[in-house]
């Protein structure tokens, strides 16, 4: 049986309320700042921080290891440009550039005595020619070079040792030309400077007028000669200009000894002054005009050059610029570096 009543309309159902929609945030709407559940989710997201820090610094740390690996391998195989044997007729060719310093990469002894020996000892090699450019530097290092070219003579009369200059060869430099069979020039060239200084800086007047007192302590009365801050005695510039004296002598018994009667002696040649490539020429300092090409082919008469200069890899460059020149640089501040004989 039918309860509508004729006539009469059905009632509209309600619709469902749907529940609330869940909250997005981890954190209940109504807890408090300081609940333990906020603590314990601000605690959480610090430890996923830290572990997300942790893995970019292994990361990092594994790509330096990789990087540090990679240049010890190359360090080890020891890749300079040195130059192997070849058998053909050549002319030795060692090029000395810039300071003649035992941190020089191609005018220091551990670079050049090697190359030395590797030219004179090829039997292809029929002489050698060293291509300098060089203002100079330490009378030590100028010394064993121009040794050691001597005794390489004696040993190989046969092959004789010929220096062509380019732009500069002063000082030490000339040092070592000296030693060579005959020394050849441009024009232009800086040739000479056969002397021997030592410099230095005072601050004692300065200090005094700002009032600075220099407190020096040293063992030894002389211990701190050409303190930079202590004053300048008489006693000790006197035995510094003799020990400056005794160098230079040096210098000129090598260059007398290389040039022999080549030499025109004149007082100014031992006083530290330089002259062109033409004035050298006439002087006795130098023997002629010419280039590395035309000493090869007209004079040892063998146009096929071969370089043994030993020069710096790339490991070494690489392992300078880790902090060797920094180092350098601290040792030279500490030691007086602007001391040393030139």
């Amino acid at each position: 049986m039918n309860d509508d009543t004729p006539g009469q309309e059905p009632a509209a159902s309600t619709p469902p309320v749907p529940p609330p929609a869940a909250s997005t945030s981890a954190t209940p709407l109504n807890e408090p700042p300081g609940s333990p559940y906020v603590v314990l989710e601000k605690l959480a997201r610090d430890l996923l921080d830290e572990q997300r820090m942790n893995r970019r610094w292994r990361v990092f740390f594994r790509f330096s290891a990789l990087i540090l690996a990679f240049i010890a391998v190359w360090a080890a195989f020891d890749f300079k440009g040195t130059t192997k044997q070849v058998n053909s007729r050549h002319t030795a060719l060692i090029e000395i550039d810039g300071e003649i310093d035992s941190a020089s990469s191609t005018g220091s002894v551990s670079s050049i005595l090697p190359a030395l020996n590797d030219a004179f000892s090829d039997i292809a090699s029929v002489g050698l020619i060293l291509k300098m450019n060089s203002p100079g530097g330490s009378p030590v290092q100028s010394a064993i070079i121009n040794d050691e070219i001597n005794r390489l003579r004696k040993l190989h009369p046969e092959k004789p040792v010929y220096v062509v200059i380019e732009d500069m060869c002063a000082s030490g430099c000339y040092y070592i030309a000296a030693a060579a069979d005959k020394i050849y020039v441009s024009q232009a060239s800086i040739v000479g400077s056969i002397g021997v200084l030592m410099s230095s800086f005072g601050f004692t007047g300065l200090m005094e007028k700002l009032g600075v007192e220099r407190r020096l302590m040293t063992a030894g009365e002389n211990k701190g000669i050409m303190d930079p801050f202590s004053p300048y005695s008489a006693k000790h510039k006197e035995f510094t200009q003799a020990m400056l004296k005794e160098i230079h002598e040096q210098f000129i018994a090598a260059v007398r000894k290389g040039r022999g009667k080549r030499l025109k002696e004149n007082p100014e040649i031992f006083s530290g002054l330089f002259w062109t490539g033409s004035r050298a020429i006439t002087l006795g300092l130098a023997d002629g005009l010419g280039t590395v090409d035309t000493v090869a082919r007209d004079v040892l008469k063998a146009e096929d050059v071969i370089d043994y200069t030993v020069r710096e890899g790339l490991s070494d460059r690489v392992l300078k610029k880790f902090g060797a020149a920094i180092g350098e640089g601290a040792a030279r501040v500490v030691s007086n570096d602007w001391m040393k004989p030139r």
